[in-house]
């Protein structure tokens, strides 16, 4: 009588290192996290800077070590040119309200918070009906977007009627401040906000303009934003290279924007 052993397609994995367990179905986001996670764990282990004997973790939480060793690796493998004073000074110029000292907005937002657990699907779904609900009322029923947040929000200022009061982009993410501040204008925003705490449904109610930055004046900014660009970028073709010489499962790295390394 002959037996085998049967792979759980519902696991993903990284030359053959589950990532998730069978009764567990991460968001496709956190599973390409934890691949991409896995990838250079891996890679730390092979270049001799990570014990063989550490353990992957399965559920995206490496230990202090790897930890340790992957930020080792990275500083070895990836380069970072210093860019040049003509690079910095087009990179101003062509975003120079990003470099504004003062923009704010007056928000409130509706968090629909993933969490584990969650049914991912069924949450987007009554976070695009909340949202199309409040759009159509936008304007007309002021009420109709508190009420909604005091019913659904899983932020605290859902008790507020999801007042966030007046915000500068160093108050929130850096995910959700792209969103609120690329926008013009006022109203319900189009799309749904998508940040590391969950989906938001926001609504701008008040702008004021910044102040403009000379180039001088923003010169060390300006820098460590194409440092960031170029070091992500970097990141993003070495896990790629990682993930081509690496037998992946159920997991699909092609859509990865950036790969978020723990």
């Amino acid at each position: 009588m002959s037996t085998h052993t049967t792979v759980d397609e519902r696991v993903a994995r990284i030359n053959g290192i589950a990532l998730n367990s069978a009764g567990e179905t991460p968001a496709a986001e956190e599973l390409r996290q934890r691949a991409c996670t896995e990838l250079l764990r891996q890679a730390a282990q092979t270049a001799g800077l990570l014990a063989a004997s550490d353990a992957p973790s399965g559920d995206g939480v490496i230990s202090e070590a790897a930890s340790d060793a992957i930020e080792a690796l990275l500083e070895r493998e990836l380069a970072s040119p210093e860019p040049s004073e003509e690079a910095c000074r087009r990179h101003h110029a062509a975003h120079e309200a990003a470099y504004r000292s003062g923009e704010r907005v007056r928000a409130r937002h509706i968090l629909f918070a993933v969490t584990p657990g969650v049914d991912v699907a069924a949450l987007r779904q009554r976070a695009e009906a909340t949202l199309l609900d409040v759009r159509c009322h936008d304007g007309r029923a002021n009420e109709g977007f508190a009420n909604a947040a005091r019913q659904w929000s899983n932020c605290p200022s859902g008790a507020e009627g999801g007042e966030l009061g007046w915000l500068e982009t160093g108050d929130c993410a850096p995910e959700f401040a792209r969103e609120l501040f690329a926008q013009v204008g006022v109203g319900v925003l189009p799309l749904l906000v998508h940040s590391r705490f969950g989906l938001h449904v926001v609504e701008v109610q008040e702008r004021q303009a910044g102040v403009a930055q000379s180039f001088e004046a923003v010169r060390g900014a300006v820098a460590n934003s194409l440092r960031q660009q170029s070091f992500i970028t970097a990141l993003r073709q070495y896990v790629r290279l990682l993930a081509g010489a690496a037998t992946v499962e159920g997991v699909d790295l092609d859509a990865a924007a950036t790969p978020l390394v723990q």
